[in-house]
């Protein structure tokens, strides 16, 4: 098991951080990202205990942190209607730009599955085929719930050519 064991702590290294940003980025809360990250990766630690690691192992970890924010949500959404209260709060940590901070408010305010769509499609890179499996939608879906999303922002920032997918917006004087 010690070359198991190596191996999982090499793949640890090199996706946790990953991981982290992506919960932070479905949920808003750095702290309940933190969590997603690790509640996947115990996760995919048993699996490689067991002698199931999975054919591609970061895809296999994200989908266990997508499947784990959903089921957070509905409990979540649950738990709101039958006490009858919203879920708290949650604070973000600092931004590196005024405009940065200004985006990821308007990308928060957006419904979860819109806000898991974007992250999923233009943070992590992914196909509207990926996305679709990862969040169990249809690829028709994934591509409407991403439209309505992007102009949902460009409505709120006042943007109409809002791309996400651009890499570093070029400066204007």
């Amino acid at each position: 098991m010690a070359v198991d064991d190596a191996e999982f702590r090499e793949f640890f290294a090199g996706e946790y951080a990953r991981l982290c940003w992506l919960g932070f980025l479905l949920t808003g809360s750095g702290a309940e990202g933190e969590e997603l990250a690790q509640e996947a990766l115990v996760r995919m630690w048993w699996r490689w205990r067991l002698g199931r690691r999975p054919a591609d192992p970061a895809r296999y970890a994200r989908r266990v942190l997508v499947n784990r924010q959903r089921s957070v949500l509905r409990r979540a959404a649950v738990e709101a209607r039958s006490l009858g209260r919203a879920r708290p709060a949650e604070l973000v940590p600092p931004a590196d730009s005024e405009r940065a901070m200004v985006l990821w408010e308007a990308v928060k305010a957006l419904p979860p599955r819109q806000r898991a769509v974007l992250v999923l499609r233009y943070k992590e890179d992914l196909t509207e085929a990926e996305v679709a499996r990862l969040l169990g939608l249809p690829v028709g879906t994934v591509k409407s719930t991403g439209h309505r999303a992007l102009a949902r922002l460009r409505q709120r920032l006042g943007s109409p050519d809002l791309d996400p997918a651009a890499s570093a917006p070029e400066e204007r004087p």
